[in-house]
C-alpha cells in the first residue's frame, strides 16, 4: 500500500510567503500551498503522516532534480537533520487539538538551539523506540504528552548538539569545549568560524552519542516558558490538515454501521438485498453484534444502511434504565463497598485507623452526591481506514493509543504485530474515547470482507449510542469532626462500573478493589487523620471508559463539595477552612494563595455575584477555580467570572495552557449543566447534539489563567481543570441561593443558562 500523499503534510506558521510565491502558481489552492510549503522545507506535519510520506516526497524532489538531494541524518531515535539544515522530530503523542506538537518543537529547538519553526513534526512508527516512558507505551492519555517526552526530547536534543559540536571540533582541529552553538550554527568563537548544522549531520550521525550531556542551562532557555503560536493551527483553517475522515487512498471504499441497539445485543440476521438496491452499495458485511454498508462513498453506504431491517438477538443484551441504576447505586454506597488499599497500607490497618479517629469524633457530617452517565462527543465521530492483506494489514485513523491497537487488530487477523502498520491522523477531538479500539477492529473486519481498502465512518447517531462512557456513580462522604468541625476521619464510599472490565477490551487486569473509581483520591490532598476509600462495583452491562479527567470527574464534586459543606457547618470561610487542612502544604497554599488573589476571594464580590472554590490534583499538577456567578428568581444562571491558578511544574506554552484550561473549561460547563446519558431498557436514548447540549460561546464566563512556576517536574494542564470546575459552580450555587447541589446536570435540579 502506497503512504499517505504528501498533502497531507501541515505549513508551519512560519512558512516564508516568498517561498510559496517563488513555488506555487498564482492563488494556488490549498493542496497545491501543501506542496509547495513541503517542498520549501519549512513545515510541520503533525497527526498522521507516516515516515514513508517524507521519504516519497523526498524522491520524488530527488526524481525531477538534476542532483539527488542527500538523505538526512538520524542522530538520535527522535530527530534527523537534512543537509539543508531542516530538522525532523518525532512525536509519540497524538494531536487530538491540544497543541503538543507545538510544545514538542520548542523543547527540541531550546536544547537543540535552532529556531524552533524550521522543525517538522512526524508521528513516530510504533516501535520500542518510541513509546512514551510516562505509560510504558505509546499513547496519548492522562495529560502525559509534554510530562511523557520533556525528559526524552531535552535528552535527544543535547545528544544532537553534543555530536554536532563535537564534529565540528574535529573539523576545526579545536578541542569541543571551544565551541559553542547558536540559531542552528556551531560556533568557534576565536576564530570567528561557524558552520550550520546541516554541513555536519553526517559528520555527527557517524559519532556516540553521550550517555548524560550536558542539558542547556535555565537561564539559556529561548523558547521554553514563551508564548508561541501553535503550528497546526493554520492548515485547520485552511482545511488542508489531515484528520481520519479525510484519508483517501486509490480504490478506497466507505463504509456505514448500525450496532446492536442494546449493549450486549447480537445481530440475529439481516437481509441485504434493500441496501444492494442502493446506488452505489458494493456489499453488505455481517458481523456478531453489528451490520455495515459498502459503497462507493458515504451517502450511498449510509442509505444503504437505513434501508435494511436487521434482526436483533436482545436475550443476552443488558436490560437496565438509568433510574434503576442510580437506586442501585445509591443503595451500593449506604451498604458500603470494599476498602481501597495502597500497598504502604492494608484495609485492616485503614479501617482500624478510620474507626480509632471516629471514636474521638464529638460530631458527625454526611452527604451523597450523584453523576450520570457521560459522553465524550467529539466533533470527529469514529473512524478508520484499513487495507487487510493475506500477510499485511495497513490502518490510517485518528486514535490515542498506537500500541495497544496495533496489538488488537493483529490479534484479530492473527497476525503478529509487525505485520500490522499503522499510521496516525488528526483527530477531531478525543477525551478519552479514542483510547478505544472498537471501531479500528470493525474497519479491519469489513475491509477484509471487501478484500479493498476501506474507510469506515460512524454516524453522529451511532457514535452518541455506542460510547465507552463516564461511569454513572454514587459518592457517600462520612466524616468525624472535633468540637472545632475539623475532620478527624473522612469515608468516601463510591460505587459504579469498572473502566478496567471495558476500557481497551478488558486486557488490563482488574484487582478485587478497582483503582478506577478512586482515581487521585488515593493520595487525598487535605490533611486529614484518617481517611478511607471505599469501592464497589455495580455492573449493568454498559460500556465506560477514560473520559478528560477520569475519576476526577464525578471524585472532585463529591469530595470539594462536601469539604465546603463541613467548612459552612464549622461557620469558616472556605478557603480558611482549606488553609487549616493543607497546613505545611506550600504548594497547595501557594495555589490557594495565588487563585484567592486572582479572584479577590478577600474582597466583597459586586452585588448579586457569588463565588464558589474548588481545588484538585492531578498527573503532577495542582489546580484552582473561583467562579462567579449570579442567578436570579427563576433559577437562570449568569455565569461571570471563572478565575484559575495552576501550578503545572515547567510550563513549556503558557499560551496554550490557557488555552487548554479555557477550553476544560467549556467541557466541563457543558457536563455540569446539560451533561447526561440516560438508558431505557438497555439502549441509550440519546442521539445527536440536540438531546445532549453543549454550552455555546455566549454562554462562557470570562476566563482568568495564572501559571505558577513551580519544579523542573513537568505536570499536566490537559485535563486537570475539568474536574474542580463542577464542585466550584456548585458552591458558588449555594453561595448564592443556599441550596445544596449533590446531584449533576443542573437542569435537573431546575436551572438554566443566561
Amino acid at each position: 500500500m502506497k503512504p499517505l500523499p504528501t498533502q497531507g503534510f501541515i505549513p508551519a506558521a512560519a512558512t516564508v510567503a516568498a517561498t510559496l510565491a517563488n513555488a506555487a502558481p498564482d492563488n494556488p489552492g490549498r493542496r497545491c500551498l501543501l506542496q509547495s510549503g513541503t517542498l520549501a522545507g519549512l513545515v510541520i506535519a503533525v497527526g498522521g503522516i507516516p515516515a514513508l510520506a517524507v521519504a516519497a516526497s523526498n524522491a520524488s524532489v530527488a526524481a525531477s532534480a538534476p542532483v539527488p538531494t542527500p538523505a538526512p541524518a538520524l542522530l538520535t531515535a527522535w530527530l534527523r537533520i537534512a543537509p539543508d539544515g531542516a530538522v525532523s522530530i518525532f512525536s509519540n503523542t497524538s494531536e487530538i487539538g491540544q497543541g503538543t506538537g507545538t510544545a514538542l518543537a520548542q523543547i527540541l529547538a531550546n536544547e537543540l538551539d535552532l529556531d524552533w519553526r524550521h522543525i517538522r513534526l512526524e508521528m513516530a512508527p510504533v516501535d520500542a523506540a518510541h513509546i512514551n516512558p510516562h505509560w510504558e507505551e505509546q499513547a496519548t492519555y492522562g495529560s502525559g504528552g509534554v510530562a511523557g517526552q520533556l525528559a526524552p526530547l531535552r535528552l535527544a536534543g543535547a545528544q544532537a548538539r553534543a555530536v554536532l559540536i563535537a564534529a565540528a571540533a574535529a573539523q576545526w582541529q579545536v578541542p569541543p569545549q571551544q565551541c559553542d552553538t547558536a540559531a542552528g550554527f556551531v560556533l568557534h568563537s576565536a576564530t570567528q568560524r561557524r558552520l550550520p548544522y546541516g554541513s555536519l549531520a553526517a559528520a555527527a550521525a557517524s559519532l556516540p552519542l553521550p550517555a548524560e550531556p550536558a542539558l542547556m542551562a535555565k537561564e539559556r532557555w529561548k523558547f521554553i516558558g514563551r508564548d508561541v503560536p501553535r503550528l497546526d493551527l493554520p492548515a485547520k483553517t485552511d482545511g488542508s490538515a489531515i484528520y481520519g475522515v479525510d484519508v483517501k487512498l486509490p480504490g478506497l471504499l466507505t463504509a456505514s454501521i448500525r450496532q446492536a441497539p442494546r449493549f450486549g445485543g447480537r445481530l440475529a440476521s439481516v437481509d441485504p438485498a434493500p441496501a444492494l438496491a442502493v446506488r452505489g452499495v458494493r456489499q453488505v458485511v455481517s458481523m456478531a453484534d453489528a451490520v455495515a454498508v459498502v459503497a462507493d462513498n458515504y451517502w450511498a453506504a449510509h442509505k444503504g444502511l437505513l434501508a435494511l431491517q436487521p434482526v436483533w438477538d436482545n436475550s443476552q443484551a443488558a436490560q437496565a434504565s438509568s433510574a434503576q441504576y442510580a437506586a442501585a447505586l445509591v443503595a451500593a454506597v449506604q451498604a458500603g463497598g470494599a476498602t481501597f488499599a495502597r500497598k504502604s497500607n492494608t484495609p485492616e490497618q485503614l479501617n482500624a485507623d478510620y474507626a480509632a479517629a471516629l471514636a474521638q469524633a464529638t460530631q458527625h457530617a454526611e452527604a451523597t452526591y450523584t453523576v450520570p452517565f457521560l459522553h465524550h462527543a467529539t466533533m470527529e465521530p469514529m473512524n478508520a481506514t484499513a487495507q487487510v492483506g493475506s500477510a499485511s494489514a495497513e490502518l490510517w485513523l485518528p486514535t490515542q493509543t498506537q500500541t495497544a491497537t496495533r496489538a488488537a487488530v493483529a490479534k484479530e487477523l492473527g497476525m503478529q504485530e509487525e505485520q500490522v502498520t499503522l499510521h496516525t491522523t488528526l483527530a477531531g477531538g478525543g477525551f478519552g474515547r479514542r483510547v478505544e479500539f472498537d471501531f479500528a477492529l470493525q474497519a479491519v473486519r469489513i475491509a477484509k470482507a471487501a478484500g479493498k481498502p476501506v474507510k469506515l465512518i460512524w454516524s453522529r447517531e451511532e457514535d452518541m449510542a455506542h460510547g465507552y462512557y463516564r461511569p454513572a456513580a454514587a459518592m457517600r462522604l462520612q466524616a468525624g469532626l472535633d468540637p472545632h468541625g475539623m475532620p478527624l476521619c473522612l469515608c468516601f464510599d463510591t460505587a459504579g462500573e469498572s473502566l478496567l472490565k471495558y476500557s481497551l477490551g478488558g486486557t488490563v487486569p482488574a484487582p478485587a478493589v478497582d483503582p478506577s473509581g478512586v482515581g487521585a483520591l488515593s493520595k487525598p490532598w487535605y490533611q486529614v487523620p484518617a481517611s478511607l476509600m471505599k469501592v464497589s462495583t455495580i455492573d449493568i452491562g454498559v460500556p465506560v471508559g477514560y473520559w478528560r479527567s477520569v475519576a476526577a470527574s464525578q471524585n472532585c464534586f463529591a469530595y470539594e463539595s462536601f469539604i465546603d459543606e463541613l467548612a459552612v457547618r464549622a461557620h469558616v470561610d472556605p478557603l480558611a477552612y482549606r488553609y487549616r487542612l493543607l497546613d505545611g502544604k506550600q504548594r497547595d497554599l501557594r495555589v490557594l494563595d495565588a487563585v484567592a488573589r486572582l479572584s479577590g476571594w478577600g474582597q466583597p464580590a459586586i452585588p448579586g455575584r457569588y463565588r464558589g472554590l474548588a481545588l484538585d490534583h492531578a498527573n503532577n499538577s495542582i489546580i484552582a477555580h473561583v467562579l462567579e456567578l449570579a442567578v436570579d428568581g427563576q433559577s437562570r444562571v449568569k455565569l461571570h467570572k471563572v478565575s484559575t491558578v495552576i501550578d503545572c511544574g515547567v510550563a513549556v506554552n503558557p499560551r496554550n495552557i490557557r488555552a487548554q484550561i479555557e477550553g476544560s473549561i467549556a467541557f466541563a460547563l457543558s457536563a455540569a449543566f446539560h451533561g447526561e446519558i440516560t438508558l431505557d431498557g438497555g439502549a441509550v436514548q440519546q442521539s445527536n447534539f440536540h438531546d445532549y447540549r453543549l454550552i455555546g460561546l455566549a454562554d462562557m464566563p470570562q476566563v482568568q489563567v495564572e501559571i505558577l512556576e513551580g519544579s523542573e517536574q513537568v505536570g499536566g494542564v490537559g485535563e486537570e481543570a475539568v474536574g474542580p470546575l463542577a464542585p466550584a459552580l456548585a458552591n458558588a450555587l449555594f453561595a448564592a441561593t443556599g441550596r445544596r447541589i449533590r446531584s449533576l446536570p443542573l437542569s435537573k435540579s431546575g436551572f438554566t443558562l443566561l
